[in-house]
């Protein structure tokens, strides 16, 4: 069952996918026929799944689902993994690629490939006070506190407290 990602409860799991590239309006709106019809379909064990298929910043694909209602299993996960293959094909992007970590500056969103934050970091290209789009978390709850949250308050804390960010973070 399709629902609003707006509507999913705190607890509800979710999947953050971040796009290579940003998409444009145009390509979200052919898309979102797919994302309701994918959430509308998804099943798990036979069973219906309460579920919400959204865009967010022109950058990330959220999946999320009620497990409330019933639980995602390996076959259903599956399922939205070959979903998000075929908008991969679709669109023309990578979103299952997460060698790459997106930060927000001045109403811009800027990806970094995670090898080399240390030097973006010293560099003064991310900010302790950039916004950092954590798509690790796991629940909706999490993603209304904290994504995004200053990367300074994140595991990428550890970047800024050395000596060379220090003189560079600005």
């Amino acid at each position: 069952m399709n629902v609003a990602f707006e509507q999913l409860p705190p607890s509800a799991r979710v999947w953050i996918y971040q796009a290579s590239r940003p998409l444009t309006a145009a390509e979200q709106a052919a898309a979102a026929p797919a994302l309701a019809h994918f959430a509308a379909a998804w099943t798990s064990h036979g069973q219906q799944l309460r579920a919400a298929a959204a865009f967010r910043h022109d950058l990330f694909l959220l999946i999320g689902l009620d497990e409330g209602v019933a639980g995602a299993s390996g076959c259903s996960i599956d399922a939205s993994v070959r979903f998000v293959q075929s908008l991969e094909a679709a669109l023309g992007v990578a979103f299952l690629d997460k060698s790459r970590l997106a930060f927000g500056r001045d109403g811009n969103i800027r990806q970094f490939p995670l090898a080399q934050i240390k030097a973006a970091v010293a560099a003064g290209d991310v900010r302790s006070e950039d916004l950092y789009f954590n798509n690790t978390l796991t629940t909706k709850a999490e993603m209304d506190a904290s994504w995004p949250a200053p990367a300074g308050n994140t595991w990428l804390k550890r970047y800024f407290a050395s000596p060379a960010a220090r003189g560079t973070s600005g």
